[in-house]
């Protein structure tokens, strides 16, 4: 069941806050999780048992690790934990990816499993072991009631796209939250802004990206038209999802953490990546980096520490080749900036070190986007005119026209203009009035324009189902 549509908007959604609002306390967090738990079912039938196979594994491993805790049973119980999640994770993910590449290798026949991919698994997975590490760390409190952590795990909001939820940021909340017409009315102004953005601006250029994926008469701006589309598709398409993630958390009493701030800005990749899926980030850097040493131990166990964590991000999104090279292209860059350039982007003028970004970053999601490296390295070589393709093509100006305005929006929508533009009017008394007059007639044409396309349209993918 996606966010983006109309049996979600109009009759799960509705149907879960009426029920929500009206249960008393004690019965809130097993409201939410049955909802979680039917949204789940909804889409995987089958997998919902994996799901809830992985909550109970992570709900006695936390007991276990925390009753024994001070003993060296703790830790073997976190091994426990930890080897557990990937196994399954790897199994569901992965065992395919490892059978191609072991027949490839030894000139084998094993058969592929070819299992359908459990939707959300990453996800889910990474946030059960953040809380069986943050137990054993101390860093959290074990839950006793396995409603609380089912509720934690499953929540419907961030389950199938994240962001990446810690349990140390909605602990509290989990046993004591509270509400209020300020939440309800944000939660409900942050999920129509994302809903906008992934229905009305990412299926747009993702229709564009289609276009140019089946044309036969592809050309060099063609290509780079495909890039810039397809960068801009990724983000509003993910961060659209993050922005209704976070606004139906707010509505329900939980205050998720940012996901995206506005990475089309950045200065360089470093930069980047503090901007771009910061819960993934963050996870990688807290519960990998750091504890492999991070920065503080010789360069060369810091280039490793690095190859690895940028290899291991990009297989978190895939099981293919390409993904594994798009996350050593970002580690590639990110070793250049901390040992040469780094210096020199923070002096260089804005306009040079972000072109410098959104070129690497343009070139990046093409590897991402690719179906295999054979194809990755045909589409960048023919960006750059060595493919034999003509530099324009009639078929190119007519999608170039047709898409120019949805590229435009998405442009400035990628910046913090807008943004800016409405708090430098908000200092004025007269002008707050009258934005917060206009704001909520704003999300209802909105709303009304988004049903609209949803009733009409049939090209509504989501990205991150792959993940």
């Amino acid at each position: 069941m996606l966010f983006s549509s109309i049996v979600f908007l109009y009759y799960f959604l509705p149907c879960v806050l009426l029920l929500y609002f009206i249960s008393p306390k004690r019965m809130k967090n097993l409201v939410l999780l049955s909802a979680s738990l039917f949204f789940y079912w909804w889409g995987e039938p089958k997998y919902v048992l994996l799901m809830i196979f992985t909550i109970l594994l992570g709900y006695g491993h936390g007991i276990l690790i925390d009753k024994f805790r001070g003993d060296k049973a703790s830790k073997v119980f976190l091994i426990s934990s930890v080897s557990t999640s990937i196994m399954l994770l790897g199994f569901f993910k992965y065992a395919d990816f490892f059978i191609k590449n072991t027949n490839a290798l030894f000139s084998s026949s094993l058969s592929l499993l070819n299992l359908a991919l459990p939707i959300g698994i990453s996800f889910y997975t990474f946030q059960t072991l953040s809380y069986t590490i943050d137990v054993y760390r101390g860093d959290a409190k074990v839950i006793k009631n396995p409603i609380n952590l089912a509720t934690y795990v499953a929540l419907f909001p961030q389950l199938i796209a994240g962001p990446i939820v810690r349990y140390t940021t909605i602990e509290e909340a989990l046993n004591h939250r509270t509400h209020s017409l300020d939440d309800f009315a944000y939660g409900a102004f942050r999920f129509v802004v994302g809903l906008a953005k992934k229905v009305l601006i990412a299926n747009a250029l993702g229709e564009l990206c289609e276009i140019f994926l089946d044309s036969g008469e592809k050309s060099v701006l063609f290509f780079w038209v495909y890039a810039i589309a397809f960068s801009l598709h990724i983000y509003f398409d993910f961060s659209g999802y993050s922005d209704m993630a976070i606004g139906l958390g707010r509505i329900f009493g939980f205050h998720y953490l940012e996901n995206f701030n506005y990475p089309y800005v950045s200065k360089s990749v470093t930069e980047f990546w503090r901007r771009w899926h910061m819960s993934l980030s963050t996870w990688f850097r807290d519960y990998i980096y750091i504890p492999m040493g991070g920065n503080r131990v010789k360069v060369s166990r810091w280039l490793f520490n690095i190859i690895v964590v940028w290899m291991l991000t990009g297989f978190w999104h895939g099981a293919e080749w390409n993904f594994i090279v798009w996350g050593l292209f970002f580690a590639l860059f990110l070793i250049i900036e901390k040992l040469w350039i780094g210096k020199y982007l923070e002096k260089a003028p804005s306009v040079l070190s972000r072109f410098y970004v959104l070129l690497l970053v343009a070139v990046s999601f093409v590897i991402f986007n690719a179906d295999g490296m054979k194809e990755a390295i045909t589409y960048i070589s023919a960006m750059f005119g060595t493919q034999g393709y003509p530099l324009i093509t009639a078929e190119t100006l007519y999608y170039l026209r047709s898409y120019a305005v949805i590229i435009g929006i998405a442009v400035i929508g990628s910046t913090p203009f807008i943004k800016n533009s409405v708090q430098l009017l908000q200092q004025y008394h007269a002008a707050r009035r009258i934005l917060n007059t206009v704001e909520p007639v704003v999300m209802v044409a909105l709303l009304l324009v988004i049903t609209a396309y949803l009733v009409d349209g049939s090209f509504n993918p989501f990205l991150y189902f792959r993940f």
